[in-house]
This record gives structure tokens, sequence and C-alpha cells, in this order.
């Protein structure tokens, strides 16, 4: 038996160097396949036409600025990310994969429906079992709405800015009605561009988007489980937020501060805060700030200046403002009043 300098036998050293190698060729095997991975997803690829869209999905473009598609007879988006300069819709019958919206994964399952609207970054994360997934997708670029009564007042659907755990899950009824209103404007685009085309296409995507405005006060409502205690939770963050040094710190509170506090997209934590309160979070944030400036008012040796700076204005004049159009009277007339 020949013995290497080591002192194992030379078979024995020969052997784990072959083992060694394997194991160096598999880590750097794993190590390729995880770059290309990241590379992917750090790619941001930019979706700024229905046809483009079409391409990757192979289908034909039937309308240069809109589409509905049947994603069972489509091929599945790679994974990767996409900036959508489109409005999006998708209805997701089948899980396919786990969808990261911005820097979040996006909470949906079946009978879901996601929201994007342009400017917004979705991607599909790498690793997934990819399949045929069912559903529908309805993608419409902005210059589709101009002119029309939905491009008007498109901003006033704000579910297009909802975040994590915000998507709208659908009962079997809204999931008909959510087809109903793809197939119209599916039926639309297959015939010939006319000067009605535009009309009601737009109109049909109006009423689509009302529908969902009407799902969305029942998810509301029917999702206790996710929504409750969220109106307490605001109280509770506010009145720490006042009973703390964070207003001379950070100033009045904002309704994005308490939505991102609250682990809320702001448009979602505003509009569940509306539903159940009949007032908007920034009202809401008002009247508690008043409630907190009346407790200071009656503390004699403090001066309206100095309650103002407390409570996290950078300007005593705006406190006195903001008092009187909530109050009717200046803090100093309140103070003299009690």
């Amino acid at each position: 038996m020949i013995v290497g300098l080591t002192g194992i036998p030379v078979t024995e050293l020969s052997t784990n160097i072959t083992d060694l190698a394997g194991s160096v060729r598999y880590v750097i095997a794993e190590a390729v396949i995880l770059y290309q991975k990241h590379s992917i997803m750090d790619e941001i690829i930019k979706l700024e036409s229905v046809a483009q869209y079409n391409t990757i999905r192979g289908v034909e473009t039937l309308h240069p600025l809109i589409t509905v598609i049947d994603l069972s007879k489509t091929r599945p988006l790679p994974a990767a990310r996409f900036n959508f300069g489109l409005y999006a819709v998708y209805l997701k019958e089948v899980k396919c994969g786990d969808l990261k919206y911005g820097r979040s994964h996006y909470d949906y399952q079946e009978g879901t429906l996601v929201f994007i609207a342009p400017g917004q970054v979705l991607g599909v994360e790498p690793g997934v079992k990819t399949f045929e997934p069912k559903g529908w997708a309805l993608l419409f670029h902005p210059d589709f709405i101009q002119g029309t009564s939905l491009g008007k007042h498109i901003q006033d659907y704000s579910f297009f800015s909802y975040e994590v755990n915000e998507a709208l899950h659908l009962s079997e009824r809204e999931r008909q009605i959510t087809l109903d209103c793809f197939t119209k404007i599916g039926y639309e685009l297959q015939q010939s561009i006319d000067k009605h085309s535009k009309t009601l296409i737009a109109s049909n995507i109006e009423l689509f988007l009302n529908y969902c405005t009407r799902f969305y006060d029942r998810q509301f409502i029917t999702r206790d489980n996710v929504h409750k205690g969220t109106v307490e939770k605001f109280e509770n963050l506010l009145n720490d937020y006042f009973e703390s040094d964070k207003p001379q710190i950070l100033g009045l509170p904002s309704v994005t501060y308490c939505a991102a506090e609250l682990h809320l997209s702001t448009n979602y934590f505003g509009d569940l805060v509306k539903k159940e309160t009949g007032k908007s979070a920034q009202d809401y944030i008002q009247l508690k700030l008043i409630a907190k400036a009346k407790e200071k008012i009656f503390e004699p040796d403090k001066s309206v200046s100095q309650i103002a700076y407390e409570l996290g204005f950078k300007y005593p004049q705006h406190f006195t403002r903001l008092f009187k159009q909530r109050v009717g009277y200046t803090p100093n007339e309140y103070r003299r009043m009690n």
C-alpha cells in the first residue's frame, strides 16, 4: 500500500479528491443557477404596450390599446419582474406561483382579482413549477380611456393601489359577473373597430370596475377575521403617538404613516377606515388631534404656541386655523369659555 505525505493511502486520497471535485462542481452549478435566478429577478422588463404583452403571452393583438386573454390558452409569464405601463386586472382561478408586488408578496388565491396600475412593478418568483394557469387577464393602455368618462375618474378606483394581503377575493356569483364583463369586452374586440367601439369597451370596463367597488365593500364587511380590530389599532396607535415625543420629532401623524404602522397600503387603509367609521382616515386623525388639543388647553401653564409644537405643528397659526375650523373658536376663545 502506497501512503501519501498526509499519511492517507494514495487510493483513498484519490477518491477523496474526486469526491471533492464533484462537490465543488455541484456547488458551482448551484451558484450559477442561483445567480441566473437573481439576474432574471433583478432585471425589470418594461411592459409598454398591449402588443408587447400579447407577444410574450403568444396571442394575437386584436386592438393596439386593449386585450382580454383566456390564460389557459396562452404561454405563462416568465419568472421575471415587470414594470407595467398598462392597467391590468387578473382573474386568477388557479394559483400558479408566488407573485411579488413591489417588494412584497401579493396575497392571492383561487378566485381572486389582482389589480395593477401603470408604474407598478409585479414579478413572478423563480423556482415556481410552471403549468398552464386558468383565469383571465384584462389589460389596457392609459391612452385608451383618454377623453372618456372612465378616464376622468380612473384615480377614484383606489384598489389599483392596494398592496399586500389586499387582493379581492370573489364569491362564485361575483366571479360570474366578472367573467360576463370580460366576455362582453372580448366580444367587442372581435368586431371590426368602428366609431362605437371605444365607447362601448370603455363603458364595459367602467361597469366592471364599479362592480369591483361593490365587491370590495362586501369584502370589508365579510372579512372580519382579517380586518377585526383595525380601527381599534388605529385608535391605539394615535393615542400612543400623541403620548410620546414623536409629534415633536416627526410632526403630525399622516395617513401614510398610520397605514404603514398597521402594515396596510395607504389607499386600502383609508377605504377600510371610511367603511368602518364613515369618516376619512385624515378626518379621524384630525378629530383625535383636536381632542388632544382640548385636553392641553386646560393646562393653564401652557401657551397656545407650546401646545401647537407639542402636537407636532411647525407653525402655531396652522394649529389655530385648524382648531377654529373644527371647533368654531380659536384655542384662546375656547380656553376663556371654559
